[in-house]
């Protein structure tokens, strides 16, 4: 077999695999047509323009020649066994050329075809038919329905895309994922008019085999690689794609995503405060944060962050310094970043005092309005910028010139004297906001800079670096074995449900179901009053509907009257349900109601939400979300995200609540989600009261949503 090493002698790692297709010593074209113009004659018109390093072998039964190589009549005529193959043949052919490309040794193969899940069931087995065939010969598959993949560093170009027509990639250090090929054109074509190099591009297609995931890792573990720029419609194998974000992590080299299609999660579970409350979209999002990975909203915004990431400064615990001359500009900057929360402390009093002496009508603080006066001696740029970073400490400074950085008269001091500011503190973030043509800019590029016309760009690419710093800094999270969960057969009543989870470190507040209202009176004088009074019944999800949950009860006759209350309301309301008795429960005082859940995702299993009870879940939505299982800090963290944490921290007036507590019983929960497995549905946790300091936190309602027909099937 091969060595799968890059050009530089360098392993590819776990994703060593896609090497053959993505930096192939020969390429086999099927299909292949002697007019450059069409699909089956790009490729070998690209990989003739490109000067591809190995060796490029068309096959079609009808030429001899096709534009000036040798063709070949058929794939068993091959003078060697291709690394990558380009296949451009009818749908129904693709299965048996796949077989004869198998057969005589070929490693991958590019399948331009069209036809197969994209157009329903028939074409979805053809499909299936197609990968078994694949598997069966070792090979590995880019598509079906792709427009291909390039690697303009070998000038290999396994593509159909009509826009290397007008131009090659650039040189550079970008590459692109996309799970659409026409996309992927799209950015190849605004990445050239931009500047940017993206020497390698893969077009996932259908994702039969090869999967977004999976090109995101092959590029991350390639040293010609820096940056991954990917857009994408659906993670269809969350394990690859996964694997490619702790790649990226290890390598440190960020991934800036573009993903589309935000729909609504769980609709079946229209009972569940958890499904109502997440989206797949924000579950997503949950799951990124634990990467070095920004998602963007538009393909602008996608090649900004790109741009910016290529100067490989990552500033954790970012801090913003502005350096301007309009007062206006950097009211702008200053909004936009209290909005995304990027700091902008303010400079030490004694540094704003010698800048004020400097230039008495300049504003010190930050933003730091030099004001126009530094055209008249740039030296001043330097002094004021040496003192932002030495004095200020910020982590990232954004320098705002506009045209008058570019002018002939200023642009080679001004540039030279921040650049001595720069080059003296490499590990910081220098952006400059100038407009120019691309001769003006070019010494600060040259120089550097990251340059950006707009300042409220430049904020949104210094937060993205300070996000992917961060990200970088943290370990990645521990996916610790977690042990099995037993659940009963059907899903628990509400008391059940409790003792389930209280078996499991999630505690609940002192209960019982009781069968008459005698008992029931008893037990109230024994945990003390008031009480909470509740029907208990698998059967009644939502009781306050019903009328069937008392709360304030304050003495033992109100007890008694409570419960026979509770039994009639539910027999008028409910008269199928099957009652187990009435729950009785201390009733909490002093303590902050929270909401915790769990919701099944198809695609990353159990994830966890949390949010501040009552109106705050199910009114304003602020709820947080994290893949599980977590440990205890990783709990808190989540915790504090949400808008209302200072209800929890002690805001205004109010005894902080027991966070190490309410931390470790959301832990716990994550670890109870895995560990149940496939049958656990979702869970709902409303209200877990969050005492204050030391005093704990429990449950005082709580939902499990079980999958009884998957086990009834197994039956």
């Amino acid at each position: 077999m091969q060595d799968d090493t890059n050009a530089n002698g360098t392993a590819n790692g776990r994703f060593a695999s896609l090497t053959p297709l993505l930096q192939p010593r020969s390429v086999a074209v099927v299909g292949a047509s002697a007019d450059a113009t069409r699909i089956g004659g790009r490729p070998v018109s690209y990989m003739l323009r490109g000067e591809f390093q190995g060796r490029v072998m068309p096959v079609n039964p009808k030429r001899s020649e096709i534009q000036r190589l040798p063709a070949y009549a058929s794939i068993d005529d091959l003078p060697e066994a291709p690394d990558a193959s380009v296949v451009a043949v009818p749908a129904a052919q693709v299965v048996d050329t796949v077989d004869a490309l198998g057969r005589r040794g070929g490693r991958s193969a590019i399948i331009f075809s069209s036809g197969f899940s994209e157009v329903g069931a028939q074409g979805e087995a053809l499909q299936q038919q197609l990968l078994a065939t694949a598997r069966r010969h070792g090979m590995r598959l880019l598509g079906p329905n792709t427009a291909g993949a390039f690697n303009s560093t070998i000038g290999f170009f396994g593509s159909f895309m009509s826009g290397l027509e007008r131009g090659f990639p650039l040189p550079g250090r970008i590459g692109i994922a996309s799970q659409s090929g026409a996309y992927g054109a799209h950015l190849l074509g605004l990445a050239r008019a931009r500047g940017l190099g993206t020497p390698i591009c893969a077009a996932t297609g259908n994702e039969c085999d090869v999967t977004l995931g999976e090109a995101i890792g092959w590029m991350v573990e390639n040293p010609d690689i820096d940056v991954v720029m990917a857009y994408a419609e659906a993670v269809r194998d969350v394990d690859s794609f996964i694997a490619a974000l702790e790649a990226a992590h290890a390598a440190r080299k960020p991934v800036i995503l573009q993903k589309v299609g935000r729909s609504a999660l769980g609709q079946k579970a229209a009972m569940s405060h958890t499904a109502a409350l997440a989206g797949d979209d924000r579950v997503f999002d949950a799951m990124l944060a634990d990467y070095a990975v920004i998602r963007v909203e538009s393909s602008a915004e996608l090649l900004d962050v790109a741009y910016t990431a290529t100067r490989r400064i990552y500033p954790a615990n970012n801090s913003l310094g502005m350096l301007t001359i309009s007062g206006g500009a950097g009211i702008i900057v200053s909004d936009l970043a209290e909005q995304l929360d990027v700091p902008m402390p303010p400079m030490p009093e004694p540094a704003q005092a010698d800048l004020k002496a400097a230039v008495p009508f300049c504003s010190p603080i930050n933003p730091v309005d030099c004001t126009a006066q530094v055209l008249n001696d740039l030296t001043l740029a330097g002094t004021f910028g040496e003192r932002m970073v030495s004095d200020g400490g910020y982590a990232s400074v954004l320098a705002f010139f506009s045209q008058a950085g570019t002018v002939p008269s200023v642009a080679p001091k001004l540039c030279a004297e921040l650049k001595k500011v720069k080059d003296a503190h490499p590990d910081r973030l220098f952006v400059m906001s100038l407009i120019g043509e691309p001769e003006q800019n070019r010494p600060y590029e040259e120089a550097g800079f990251v340059l950006m016309e707009d300042p409220t760009d430049a904020v949104k690419v210094i937060k993205a670096m300070g996000q992917l710093g961060d990200a970088f800094a943290r370990p990645l999270p521990r996916r610790e074995a977690v042990s099995p969960v037993t659940l009963p057969e059907v899903t628990p009543g509400e008391a059940e449900a409790k003792q389930l989870l209280a078996a499991h470190g999630i505690p609940a507040v002192p209960e019982k179901v009781l069968g008459s209202a005698e008992e029931a009176a008893a037990y109230a004088k024994q945990i003390g009053f008031p009480v909470v009074m509740k029907i208990a019944s698998a059967d009644i999800v939502h009781k306050s509907e019903i009328g069937g949950v008392l709360l304030n009860v304050a003495d033992a006759d109100s007890v008694r009257e409570g419960f026979q209350t509770l039994l009639g309301n539910a027999e008028r309301h409910v008269p199928e349900a099957k009652l187990d008795g009435v729950l009785v429960a201390r009733q909490i005082v002093g303590g902050v109601e929270c909401f915790m859940g769990i919701q099944r995702d198809p695609q990353f299993g159990p994830v966890a939400v949390f949010g501040l009870g009552g109106i705050f879940v199910e009114v304003l939505k602020d709820v947080a979300f994290r893949r599980c299982p977590f440990d205890r800090e990783e709990a808190r963290d989540l915790i504090l995200s949400i808008k209302g944490a200072p209800l929890l921290q002690g805001a205004r007036g109010r005894a902080p609540v027991d966070l190490d507590a309410l931390s470790q019983v959301l832990a716990n929960l994550s670890r109870f989600a895995v560990g149940a497995g496939e049958r656990l549905d979702s869970i709902d946790i409303n209200p877990v009261f969050a005492m204050p300091e030391g005093q704990g936190a429990f449950a005082a309602d709580a939902l499990i949503q079980l999958k009884t027909d998957q086990l009834n099937e197994q039956k």
